[in-house]
């Protein structure tokens, strides 16, 4: 069943031992010495069974040097009653278990068995880590573009290192699964990837959310919590939208990258922490800075490691690949699309990017009228009245004229302008969040955030 390396210089505990090993129908391999037994580990035995005290080597220089080596075997250290105290010094050392002599057959083979029961375990665990690793190797970003291809090479080229990372690239993009495949790509692929949406959280949580919180530390903090950052140790903290993390936090933030530490809202003190910070955004943090709303400082500590993803009018090549890979995910194996209608897709301004796509793609799915998806299906989508959707316009937005005419010497509210935009462009869209949220050229969560901000009903 397994090979099993004995040394002890005890040769009437060697063949009693190798007896009921082999009669177990195990492989047994004796060794009389510690010099001996490790020149026997060349045969690769499954489990070690080793006196602690010998004349040379001894049962701890044993331990030692096994523990060494690559996927080393289980150790069962063999100690009488005068030296438990080093079997247990062995143990923390890294051996399975000690037996105390004399030992009963039963003892011995119930302890070896459990021994390589916990080696081959752990030999599963690393060979499914290995083949889970060898998968990780695919970013998962469909394209074949030069433009997302280089992309792409920047990232792999980002992930196996610690610096910071961050993303840029319109709303819609995929920055959350470029961050996934930057964590994937990286040494601690195997550890927790946490993901927390800055602007999907109310100002007044987000510091016991990212920070945790100890029990009764303030009203209604029934019970403690560790905080998204303690809870990536090990792993990678995903920070999106990070131009949405009120200005009063980034300086604690700041604060937990240099000291490698987090404060819990109303904790005992400072708790060790490490993780790699991935974080993303949509907007010019340079000007959020220059505007005094992004802190500066910060800026220049997530940016170490700066990369751009491309939005999908960039990439227009990858349209196709993109909208079969979707047409599977919704529509399974058998459905398939007619060409006029991915070269029409390849046209349009596609604003909501890949996020836009893939709605589209599921709509079609669901309201096609027959077993092929076609450009009819598109075109069906058109409102009665004959206007285009948001999001659907033939012409980029982007590009219409619009001026705010001259500033005024006396001053203006920004604030004020930003309210005053948000409810004309509701009224515009009939209130639908949505729609206005595609209007604004801003995710919808972040509309939402805004409209409870300045209380806009």
């Amino acid at each position: 069943m397994a090979r099993i390396l004995l040394i002890d210089d005890d040769a009437n505990l060697r063949e009693v031992a190798g007896f009921i090993l082999n009669e177990a129908g195990h492989e047994v391999l004796p060794a009389k010495d510690g010099k001996s037994g490790l020149k026997k580990l060349a045969e690769e035995p499954d489990l070690v069974l080793t006196d602690i005290r010998m004349p040379g080597i001894d049962g701890m220089e044993v331990l030692e040097q096994v523990r060494a080596g690559d996927s080393p075997p289980s150790v069962i250290v063999l100690t009488a009653h005068g030296t438990v105290e080093q079997a247990v010094q062995a143990m923390r050392s890294g051996a399975f278990t000690y037996i105390m002599k004399p030992f009963d057959r039963q003892e011995l083979l119930l302890t070896v068995e459990q021994a390589l029961n916990t080696r081959r375990l752990e030999q599963d665990n690393r060979r499914l880590r290995g083949l889970l690793k060898s998968r990780n190797h695919d970013t998962g970003l469909i394209h074949t573009s030069g433009t997302m291809a280089r992309f792409v090479e920047d990232l792999k080229r980002a992930a196996p290192h610690e610096a910071t990372v961050l993303i840029t690239g319109q709303s819609g993009t995929g920055k959350e699964l470029a961050a996934r495949a930057c964590h994937d790509l990286s040494p601690r692929w195997d550890q927790p990837f946490v993901a927390i949406n800055c602007g999907a959280i109310p100002a007044g949580l987000m510091e016991s959310e990212l920070f945790g919180h100890a029990k009764g530390s303030f009203t209604g903090a029934g019970q403690s919590a560790i905080g998204k950052i303690r809870s990536a140790h090990g792993g990678t903290l995903f920070l999106d939208e990070i131009a949405e993390l009120p200005l009063a936090l980034q300086p604690k933030l700041l604060r937990v990258l240099e000291a490698k530490s987090v404060d819990p809202v109303g904790g005992p003190g400072p708790v060790e922490v490490d993780f790699r910070l991935v974080c993303a955004t949509n907007r010019n943090l340079e000007q959020e800075a220059a505007a005094g709303r992004f802190r500066e400082d910060l800026l220049f500590r997530i940016s170490v490691l700066l990369l751009h993803l491309p939005s999908l009018r960039e990439r227009t090549q990858d349209v196709p690949l993109l909208w079969d890979h979707f047409t599977l995910l919704h529509g399974g194996p058998n459905l398939k699309s007619e060409p006029q209608l991915l070269v029409e897709l390849q046209k349009r301004p596609w604003r909501g990017n890949v996020r836009e796509l893939k709605n589209l793609n599921q709509r079609l799915v669901l309201l096609r009228q027959n077993d092929k998806l076609s450009l009819s299906d598109l075109e069906r989508l058109t409102s009665p009245s004959g206007d285009t959707p948001p999001g659907f316009q033939k012409e980029d937005p982007a590009e219409t004229a619009f001026s705010l005419g001259p500033l005024p010497p006396g001053g203006l509210s920004l604030i004020k302008l930003e309210i005053e935009i948000i409810r004309r462009a509701l009224e515009m869209c009939g209130g639908n969040r949505s729609k206005t949220a595609i209007y604004l050229d801003i995710p919808r969560h972040v509309l939402v955030y805004r409209m409870d901000k300045y209380k806009i009903d």
